[in-house]
């Protein structure tokens, strides 16, 4: 067998090696995409040819491929998982595809465009009939079915139902005007395609099995009728005289049917026999509806098949295996498989004849099935394999109790009652073994591929969960579920519900899903039937339960004001969750998913009656509100046992078995329709929140709407800014280049401007400089007439002066004479050498003054040195005055210097004289220093030369005046003593004492 792995390809061959001839499969055709991941093909349709089909992906891509020509090629790219298609239209190159988000697209094969999109339906397609002619077509969803004009595309008609019965097939009959129309309850009708007159209704079985029809097959001349459902029992209805003609018992190992095709054969004119039933085990086994005998099968556990299509013209059989991939098989190399080896005959339970009032209660027989079928293919042949009978003694409830991967419900059960629970280890396969899941990887990629349902895009916030992941899993959960049934996305209790299977199996959520679909489905029975109340009829078999086991906790709940609602209620839509922990939880649904499904209940039941005391306690409605929603101190051994104990004790009146379904597992390939609740409310929540969202959309759509008007205003006023700002910066320009013009006109005027004022300022500075020039040449001629004020009062000091020191050298001549002779002549010896010594210090304070004074010279001189040239001989003429004063006043020392070295009698006569001339010597220095500072010009120095000048002077005039009035008051001591010697004297004859 030839795989073919068409990739990410356009184009190409469907099988590259031409097939042997009588090999029944043809090619094997698988789609994979980046790191090797598998792309599964979801639906096929074949044209009215035979020879070619349509294949649609999970990731929306249309494959055409041509048997006779071996060819294939992308049509098209939709973006969307494709829920059915439909290749037999008027115009043989269009084709119709729904899509996930409930609308159908007509595109062309060749041209690749669209031609229609069609809208109108508000659950998925599942199935498209086109009518014979290839003018109509008819598209059914789980809520409705709509009736199309392929000519203008435009809908006809619409079939309205009753809320409470869901839509399984409608289609129309080969050869005819006639519409079947196929719903949950098992009626059938058949109306006229133009008129939508019910031309009959084919009568429901009151008797037996109720059958729950999911698969119709019609022959090709449209007089028979084959259906079936979740039972191995197959319906032949006769639709020209409106009679069930035949019930036949498939092998016990169908247990739901998914699928029927009639297989066409050659000069049969439309009368087919053959008929195809895939089966949930993923085996097409084909019979003869006439002599009922299994002929072969296809397909099996490890091959299994998920969706079947039959060409027109009965050559060629597509198959969609469960993998995903595509087997072409040749129909005619089937058969003749078939004939190579006698078939030995198969017992198959019929019942002939009228069947309308049969009673079906003895169909149920065991079946040996010892039909040849053609087994796996290899390359290097084909192996037949004969069906062998089973043993003996097998029994009909060993294959009731016979579960998936070879466990057996029997001895499960008996397990579970000796040890009270499964294994930890493997309670998970032991539940989906029980559980029977189907493992549906197609079905339910589909729903998770439709996203976050809208109605718990904000689940956090009503069910915050600490674990992002679980917060995650249960919201991917509760999305798919409102995808297969709407009502899931009303019902409040639902992620109560759900939850405990969410964390238990929150690394497999395809399990989860199923698992929960399977509980909501069997344990779940009629709870909804009075959305969006509670189930009352439940919780009224949960209270006449009670009442027969423990009428006396009944009345006390009763006295209480305390219903069903309160303390049965809670622990069903939780599911024991909030009062049991995790162990006793899965010990608990290890005993309910190994019972029938009312042991759930009985299990509520034993729970209240395990806790009558502390109930009995109880007297305020929220003690048992919170009693029934918090953990208790209880034994669940005991109170499983207690369930058993009610289970087997009640009375089969008031037993819920007697009202509830037995177990009945999810079907394989496609989730069952659920729709066992008033969907009128939930159409009308649905509508009110599809009302509400278009209102938002609406308000969103005007604050668009005004938001966008806003914007283009706004784009306006910008564009008219931005012209305005352009016209701004034109001018701008202009005014800048204008002030640029500006700017130079005004600095050449500045720089005229400033050429003037340097010229006012030189002619400021040369009137300065002759105004100074006049007044220093003032200054110099004032300076003149003071010097020769000076000199002439030195003049006549000095002559002054020398009178007196005439006279008072004469004077000390005399008392010198006097004081040689006397004893305080060594008093005034020592008197002047004081005044020698303070003599010699006035020298060393001179000096120091002369230092002084040469210090302020060379400051002078620097200041000088500043002064403009045309004063410098004035200044240097000052200067030859003070050397002249100066060697005056060195001539004046040594005078003095003399007059001290001098006898000691001529020292007081030339005392004063010495004084005189150091007095005008001191005069002549100050009037020089004076001098030189006022012939100095330098404004920066006068002020400092001044001031140390006139300091000097008044310490040498300080001095001088304390040296003359030394000298005048020795001057008055002396005369004083020349006065008493001269009285005493007189009398007598002076002697040397007296003298002194």
């Amino acid at each position: 067998m030839e795989v073919t792995d068409i990739g990410n390809k356009e184009e190409g061959k469907v099988w590259h090696r031409k097939p042997t001839p009588g090999k029944s499969v043809l090619a094997t055709v698988v789609r994979t995409a980046q790191q090797s991941k598998t792309v599964r093909f979801l639906h096929v349709a074949f044209d009215t040819t035979g020879d070619s089909f349509l294949a649609g992906d999970h990731h929306g891509n249309i494959y055409f491929f041509d048997i006779s020509r071996n060819r294939f090629r992308l049509v098209l790219r939709t973006g969307q998982a494709c829920t059915a298609l439909a290749f037999s239209l008027r115009r043989t190159t269009e084709f119709l595809v729904a899509l996930v988000d409930h609308t159908i697209k007509c595109f062309d094969k060749d041209t690749k465009q669209l031609v229609s999109w069609m809208r109108g339906h508000e659950g998925a397609v599942t199935s498209i009939s086109v009518h014979s002619s290839g003018r109509y077509a008819i598209t059914t969803s789980s809520d409705t079915a709509q009736l199309w004009d392929l000519d203008t595309f435009q809908r006809k008609r619409k079939l309205n139902i009753r809320q409470s019965v869901g839509i399984q097939k409608v289609f129309f009959l080969p050869l005819s005007n006639t519409i079947l129309s196929c719903f949950s309850d098992d009626s059938i009708f058949a109306w006229e395609s133009d008129t939508l007159f019910c031309r009959y209704q084919l009568p429901v079985p009151d008797s037996g099995p109720r059958i729950f029809y999911k698969a119709f097959a019609v022959t090709r001349d449209g007089k028979s009728l084959a259906t079936g459902g979740r039972s191995n029992l197959l319906h032949l209805w006769c639709l020209e005289s409106q009679q069930l003609v035949r019930v036949i018992q498939m092998p016990s190992q169908v247990r739901t049917v998914r699928q029927l095709e009639f297989l066409p054969e050659s000069f049969d004119c439309g009368a087919n026999q053959t008929l195809g039933v895939l089966s949930q085990d993923g085996v097409m086994r084909f019979i003869n509806i006439h002599t009922c005998k299994l002929l072969f099968h296809t397909g099996s556990v490890d091959e299994a098949i998920t969706a079947v299509a039959v060409g027109p013209n009965g050559r060629h059989m597509a198959a969609i295996m469960d993998n995903g991939s595509i087997n072409i098989y040749s129909v005619q190399s089937l058969t003749q498989e078939l004939k190579k080896v006698t078939p030995l005959p198969s017992r198959v339970a019929v019942v002939s004849g009228d069947g309308a009032g049969h009673d079906f209660s003895n169909i149920k027989m065991k079946v040996r099935s010892e039909a040849v079928r053609p087994a796996r293919r290899s390359g290097r042949g084909t192996q037949v394999k004969i069906l062998r009978p089973p043993a003996a003694g097998s029994s009909a409830e060993d294959k009731e109790n016979e579960l998936p991967a070879g466990l057996n419900k029997k001895r499960l059960v008996a397990l579970l009652k000796a040890f009270g629970e499964f294994p930890a280890k493997y309670r998970m396969f032991v539940w989906k073994s029980l559980l029977c899941l189907p493992e549906n990887h197609a079905a339910y990629s589909s729903l998770t591929d439709k996203g976050l349902h809208s109605a718990f895009l904000t689940l956090q916030d009503k069910y915050p969960i600490k674990s992002q992941k679980l917060q995650r899993g249960l919201q991917r959960l509760l999305s798919a579920l409102a995808h297969w049934a709407a009502i899931f996305s009303e019902v409040e209790y639902i992620p109560l519900l759900s939850f405990p299977f969410v964390k238990l199996f929150q690394n497999n959520p395809m399990l989860c899903f199923e698992v929960v679909a399977t509980v909501i489905v069997n344990w779940c029975q009629h709870w909804f039937e009075y959305f969006p109340n509670p189930p009352l009829n439940i919780l009224s078999m949960a209270e006449n339960i009670l009442a027969h086991h423990d009428k006396e906790l009944l009345e006390h709940l009763k006295d209480c004001g305390i219903t069903t609602q309160l303390y049965v209620w809670p622990l069903l839509e939780t599911m024991f969750s909030e009062v049991l922990t995790r162990d006793e939880w899965l010990r608990l649904f290890d005993n309910v998913f190994s019972n029938h499904p009312s042991f759930l209940l009985m299990a509520c039941v034993a729970y209240v009656i395990s806790c009558r005391e502390p109930l009995l306690l109880c007297s305020q409605k929220k003690d048992f509100e919170y009693f029934f929603h918090h953990r208790n101190n209880l034994d669940v051994a005991a109170m499983i046992k207690e369930a058993y104990r009610i289970t087997g004790s009640t009375p089969a009146a008031i037993h819920p078995r007697t009202l509830l379904s037995d177990f009945t597992p999810l079907t394989s390939g496609q989730y069952p329709i659920f729709n066992q609740y008033p969907e009128f409310i939930v159409e009308y929540q649905s509508r009110e929140r599809e009302r509400i969202r278009l209102q938002e959309m609406e308000e969103e759509l005007s604050a668009l709407r005004a938001d966008f008007v806003r914007r283009q205003a706004e784009e306006k006023a910008y564009f008219a800014q931005q012209k305005a700002e352009e016209q701004r910066r034109t001018i701008l320009a202009q005014e800048e280049e204008k002030l640029a013009q500006q700017r130079a006109k005004l600095t050449a005027m500045k720089r005229e401007l400033k050429v003037k004022e340097l010229h006012l300022l030189d002619a400021t500075r040369r009137r300065f400089l002759k105004h100074q020039q006049d007044l220093q040449a003032s200054q110099i001629q004032r300076l003149d007439q003071e010097i020769n004020r000076k000199m002439d009062q030195r003049e006549q000091e000095t002559a002054a002066a020398v009178q007196d020191l005439e006279v008072r050298q004469m004077e000390l001549e005399v008392q010198r004479k006097r004081l040689e002779q006397s004893d305080w002549q060594r008093e005034v010896l020592g008197r002047l050498q004081q005044v020698e010594a303070e003599q010699e210090r006035k020298r060393d304070l001179l000096a120091e003054l002369q230092r002084k004074t040469l210090a302020e010279e060379e400051k002078l001189a620097h200041t000088v040195r500043e002064v403009a040239g045309r004063k410098w001989d004035e200044v240097m003429n000052s200067r030859a005055e003070l050397q002249e004063q100066r060697l005056a006043w060195s001539t004046a020392d040594t005078e003095g210097e003399r007059l001290l070295h001098r006898p000691a009698a001529s020292v007081a006569a030339k005392g004063v004289n010495t004084a005189t001339a150091r007095s005008s010597a001191a005069t002549q220095r100050q009037e020089g220093t004076s001098m030189v500072c006022l012939n100095s010009t330098s404004p920066s120095g006068s002020s400092t030369t001044n001031f140390s000048l006139d300091r000097g002077r008044a310490l040498l005039d300080s001095s001088e005046r304390e040296l003359l009035k030394e000298i005048r008051e020795l001057r008055q001591k002396l005369a004083a003593r020349a006065r008493e010697s001269s009285t005493t004297s007189s009398p007598s004859v002076p002697t040397p004492s007296s003298a002194s």
